[in-house]
């Protein structure tokens, strides 16, 4: 049976990047894996066992503090019970909300969007 693993994005300074996809999204730390012979470690993170869920890969690269994201990149979705409590807390860590919790153009659908460390987008979406 084949699923979704992971998606993985490369992140300039992977203690920060996992304190916020931690403390402020409520991902876990799945694993860890350091590979000084390649000089990179990776972090993966989710909301449950990999075997059942999809993961976020943060990859960081020894020496390598930032990328240029270019544009192909859209966004990760992650879905919240509540989407303004959820950009409150990111803004109270000093976080940036890129695009204030409301309804989605055309629809109901409340969303928000916020930026993580390193500038990737992250799209709220309101869950029961």
């Amino acid at each position: 049976m084949s699923r979704f693993l992971h998606t993985m994005i490369r992140v300039g300074d992977l203690d920060r990047s996992v304190k916020f996809y931690t403390e402020l999204l409520g991902m876990k730390e799945i694993r860890r894996r350091d590979v000084p012979e390649g000089k990179y470690t990776l972090a993966f993170l989710g909301y449950g066992p990999e075997e059942t869920n999809a993961l976020i890969e943060l990859t960081y690269n020894y020496g390598v503090t930032s990328y240029d994201q270019g544009t192909a990149f859209g966004h990760l979705a992650v879905g919240v019970p509540d989407v303004a409590a959820a950009c409150e807390k990111v803004r109270a860590a000093g976080g940036k909300v890129t695009r204030e919790a409301g309804p989605v153009k055309f629809g109901t659908t409340i969303i928000a969007f916020v930026e993580d460390p390193d500038g990737y987008k992250i799209e709220l979406i309101q869950r029961a």
